[in-house]
């Protein structure tokens, strides 16, 4: 990578200052790839559409990002990271705007997808950008910063979402949690464009734009009837658009490779999915991250439906849960994952499973009577196993990858991880409005989904064997990783 004449002499003598500019994009996009969760019901209520509205906010945003990650790298690569990062963040800030102000369901749809590519654009340059600006000595410093700001994050999300609906600032109610990007983006804007130096790569590769189209083809095919299928009482081409995701899938995989062979830029490495640890880490990365993102939304669904909380009580409601996973993040960084490796993910996913059956268990004890402190145990537990079987995952699937494909394996495995969380909103969420529109009750409702978590979290504890045992420190640098999100 060459830094234009922008960029001093590492270290940059700005990088703090950047590196702060940078932290609050990655803060912008995970109270909202959060907040949705907590306040879609009351946006439905306020805004009108159907139940599957409350799916869409956040599996249109998570597909979104879920594509465009994947290409997101190497427009920085291509048009300077700073200038794309401007792109992105000014993007961003102005999708945030037009969420605010959405006076249909579709615009609100229309604008959270956008928010989603926007968040693709800017989010992958502050890596680039922090290894541009940092001496190696300095570098893990300035990574391990992300964890203390995604754990705030996780933690402080919902309770935000809920009290700003509450709080209804201006008589704007739900639109405030999109309209509070504003002043925060446009800082970012400020902050970048004065403190964020121009740096891209000296040997780019060219976009891959076939290959955006056939994942983004296929990811659709996949979520679209999922979402929409139970309102329309799943007609015969929802199971045909079903069928047809992983042929395009398949079609995608077959183009990479012929062009790779012809001496191309394929979007992804096709070496990649010949190395079981890397194949089996996307395998078990999508059904935990389905897990995770659809427990959330179904927990926050049953705690305002079911039980009638308000959405600031929904948000505190779901601290114990991110709490648990800022501990089990913090015990894995102790050394934890250093000296398990893979058998903490298996730990993790089991801790976990038993704390999603565990709030299973309350709900058949307690009933429609139950509390946020009786609730507070089992979703502890499961923060707890959640963070645990994250802290290591990334650095364990990328081991056996060679130093050449790192950056494709790396933007891959993100991808994956919004995909799947695109995938459990879209499957545990239709599971849930099933049951209801059957006839169940929400609290028999909730706990066959939930049941249905601690099978997907079983299953990760299986896939989790074609994983290797160890991380390869040498092999996955942390130069080269994405920060793990929440």
């Amino acid at each position: 990578m060459t830094p234009t004449p922008g960029l001093e002499a590492p270290p940059y003598r700005w990088r703090w200052i950047a590196l702060a500019v940078i932290l609050a994009a990655e803060v912008m996009d995970l109270l909202d790839a959060l907040v949705t969760n907590v306040a879609g019901p009351t946006i439905q209520k306020e805004l009108g559409g159907s139940a599957s509205l409350v799916q869409w906010l956040g599996a249109g945003y998570t597909t979104a990002m879920a594509v465009g990650l994947i290409t997101g790298g190497r427009l920085g690569d291509l048009y300077g990271r700073k200038r794309m990062f401007l792109i992105g963040a000014a993007g961003f800030t102005a999708s945030s705007l037009l969420c605010g102000v959405a006076g249909s369901p579709e615009m609100l749809i229309g604008a959270r997808v956008l928010q989603g590519l926007f968040g693709a654009v800017m989010l992958p340059q502050g890596l680039g950008l922090i290894k541009e600006m940092f001496p190696p000595k300095e570098m893990a410093a300035a990574f391990g910063a992300f964890g203390p700001i995604m754990g705030l994050s996780s933690v402080g999300g919902p309770v935000l979402a809920g009290w700003l609906v509450e709080a209804d600032f201006f008589g704007t109610g739900w639109r405030m949690i999109f309209l509070i990007n504003l002043p925060v983006g446009l800082l970012a804007l400020a902050g970048a464009i004065r403190f964020l130096p121009e740096s891209r790569s000296s040997h780019a590769a060219r976009l891959d734009l076939p290959g955006v189209g056939l994942v983004s083809l296929g990811a659709f095919l996949l979520i679209f009837p999922l979402v929409q299928g139970h309102e329309l009482d799943w007609p015969a081409w929802t199971f045909v658009s079903i069928a047809a995701s992983p042929v395009v899938f398949a079609c995608f995989a077959w183009f990479e490779a012929r062009k790779q062979r012809r001496g191309g830029d394929p979007l992804v490495v096709p070496s990649l999915f010949r190395k079981r640890a890397f194949t089996g880490g996307l395998l078990a990365g999508l059904v935990f991250f389905s897990a995770l993102i659809g427990f959330s939304l179904v927990f926050t669904l049953y705690a305002q439906l079911g039980l009638g909380y308000d959405p600031l009580h929904a948000g505190l409601a779901s601290l114990p849960h991110a709490i648990g996973g800022v501990i089990g993040f913090v015990a894995a960084g102790a050394g934890l994952a250093q000296r398990l490796g893979r058998v903490l993910i298996h730990i993790g996913a089991l801790v976990m499973a038993a704390g999603v059956a565990g709030l299973a268990l309350t709900l058949t004890l307690t009933g429609p009577a139950v509390t946020i402190w009786q609730l507070a145990p089992a979703l502890g537990v499961a923060g707890l196993g959640m963070g645990l079987s994250m802290a290591p995952f990334f650095d364990i699937v990328l081991a056996g990858v060679e130093p050449h494909e790192s950056g494709s394996a790396s933007g891959t495995l993100t991808a994956i991880q919004q995909l799947g969380g695109a995938l459990g909103i879209a499957v545990l969420g239709t599971v849930f409005f099933n049951l209801l529109d059957s006839g169940w009750s929400f609290e028999d409702a909730a706990r066959l989904t939930i049941a249905i978590v601690s099978g997907m979290l079983v299953l990760t504890f299986a896939l989790a064997f074609l994983l290797p045992l160890k991380a390869r420190p040498e092999q996955t640098p942390v130069a080269d990783k994405e920060p793990v999100r929440v």
